[in-house]
């Protein structure tokens, strides 16, 4: 849904209250997309472990590829029918803890709360940044996105290698890139909100938000818990 231009001419046709309270209801949003993903995962590793652990393998890849799927839909939805994408991102946020319950057991609970902690640490860090910045972030989302690429082949080709040297390296190129998108999509949903607030519907535009910073903050995590599985070198 990234048919908004907030080049080159910005305008603000909203007050500084109703940015705000915009803010709030995509972080809201987001918040409890997170909380749901935690409680998806403590409900699996603990209630469905069993039931989990008889799940055939085909229905767990086809649980695997679903969030893709979701992940579109809320994008082109999400300013159609606001309800229909909070739905699926409330879904989308119960797959994302049910595989993480998958990943769970190789990781000790220091190591998952050390890097829990650390990454809202640094999503907070970088969305109150982004968010109220004057500095134009706009050629960070290019430059990062390219970045992201480029990591997402490295890593697809690493999967053969199996290096963990190089997966730990690119670990970290992995926080660095996600971090950088945290503060420049916190930056253009605002000013989304800000130019073409008037044109779309508020709340699908918060869907929307709550979507691209729930997935930076997962996948600066998942990073992160590498890292810390890897330095820790004591996994289960």
């Amino acid at each position: 849904m990234d048919n908004f231009s907030t080049e080159p001419q910005r305008r603000q046709i909203h007050d500084v209250t109703e940015v705000n309270r915009f803010l709030t209801k995509l972080y809201s949003v987001m918040g409890l997309a997170v909380l749901v993903s935690a409680l998806t995962a403590y409900l699996t590793m603990t209630v469905f472990r069993s039931a989990v652990m008889k799940m055939p393998v085909a229905m767990m890849w086809i649980i695997l590829l679903v969030p893709f799927g979701l992940a579109i839909g809320i994008s082109f939805k999400a300013d159609r029918n606001p309800a229909a994408s909070f739905i699926m991102l409330m879904i989308l946020s119960i797959i994302y803890g049910f595989e993480f319950s998958l990943l769970a057991g190789y990781y000790t609970g220091t190591q998952i709360t050390t890097a829990f902690v650390s990454s809202a640490a640094v999503f907070i860090a970088m969305a109150c940044f982004g968010s109220f910045t004057h500095k134009d972030l706009a050629n960070w989302e290019s430059y990062l996105s390219a970045a992201l690429i480029g990591l997402l082949v490295a890593l697809t080709v690493n999967m053969f290698l199996k290096n963990p040297m190089v997966d730990y390296i690119f670990s970290i190129i992995g926080v660095i890139i996600f971090t950088g998108l945290t503060a420049s999509d916190a930056q253009r949903m605002k000013d989304i909100y800000n130019n073409f607030g008037d044109q779309v519907s508020t709340n699908g535009l918060a869907i929307l938000g709550a979507l691209q910073l729930y997935l930076d903050f997962i996948n600066i995590f998942m990073f992160l818990l590498e890292i810390f599985g890897m330095g820790g070198n004591d996994r289960r």
